[in-house]
């Protein structure tokens, strides 16, 4: 709970002001985007972070249903960019979806879409060769928005 007296101003401003937030499977990983402009929580959910939330539910569905040896990635409708392994997520408020992640042909990737265009399918990949484990960042997704909300977002 923020306990922080602020001036109906300093409201304000928070409200108008975009919030932006990433996470990827590797903790390491830079953020490949615009820095955010505030650290301060928006009381309201913008289209992006409710778009961001509903994915991450349906990440980890997908997840549920894969085996050992597949990972989730994405693939592209209405266009031939392909398909891409989601290793990371995020938004920027008010209208932006982000996805991070790498090509089938290696190449780093990066998706950045606008909220009324958000048409994605969830596909099953074999886990990159020599990897131990599959990659599962629904769970890093959720554990990360538990984390900065306060909010269960485990079934």
């Amino acid at each position: 709970m923020d306990d922080d007296i602020r001036t109906s101003a300093e409201a304000a401003e928070d409200a108008a002001i975009p919030r932006r937030h990433d996470t990827h499977s590797d903790p390491n990983a830079p953020t490949d985007g615009p820095r955010a402009l505030t650290a301060k929580p928006v009381k309201a959910k913008s289209p992006a972070e409710w778009a961001y939330e509903r994915l991450i539910l349906y990440i980890q569905n997908f997840e549920k249903m894969l085996d050992a040896e597949h990972e989730v990635a994405i693939g592209f409708t209405g266009s031939d960019a392909g398909v891409m392994r989601i290793e990371g997520m995020g938004f920027f408020d008010p209208d932006i979806v982000t996805f991070y992640g790498t090509g089938t042909d290696g190449a780093r990737a990066q998706l950045v879409q606008h909220v009324s265009q958000l048409n994605v399918m969830l596909r099953a990949l074999p886990k990159p060769q020599g990897a131990q484990e599959p990659q599962r960042i629904g769970f890093r997704l959720a554990a990360d928005l538990e984390r900065e909300t306060g909010e269960d977002t485990a079934e």
